[in-house]
């Protein structure tokens, strides 16, 4: 068994607590799903950054409320780089798995399918 990387990102329209913890949500199950993780057990940690336009929540609030209680998180910020895109959330998941690192699915929801055009999942 591998410990790999899964990425993932999603933009919001607005900073607010509940579009932001909703929009993390969804790109989490997203991702738990599309690498058919059906366990907490399985994920090692996971690292979400915001860009500085998001302060008002952390990210990783969603995270627990999904279950992840025993699943070490940590939230930073974006390095903010000039034209880079705005209200843009992003989670790097490490799991243990069985998989090849090339049949890991990485997602990209709403805005942030611009981040990868080379990833299928953001078709």
């Amino acid at each position: 068994m591998s410990v790999r990387g899964i990425r993932g990102a999603t933009t919001v329209d607005r900073d607010e607590s509940e579009l932001v913890l909703a929009a993390t949500s969804e790109l989490l199950e997203s991702l738990l799903a599309a690498n058919e993780i059906d366990s907490f057990e399985e994920i090692v940690s996971a690292v979400f950054t915001t860009t500085s336009d998001l302060c008002s929540t952390f990210p990783a609030e969603a995270a627990r409320r999904l279950g992840m209680n025993q699943v070490p998180l940590l939230c930073a910020s974006e390095i903010p780089v000039a034209g880079s895109m705005p209200r843009c959330i992003r989670v790097l998941l490490h799991v243990n798995t069985d998989r090849k690192q090339a049949d890991i699915t990485h997602v990209y929801l709403g805005e942030a399918k611009k981040l990868r055009p080379d990833v299928s999942s953001a078709q």
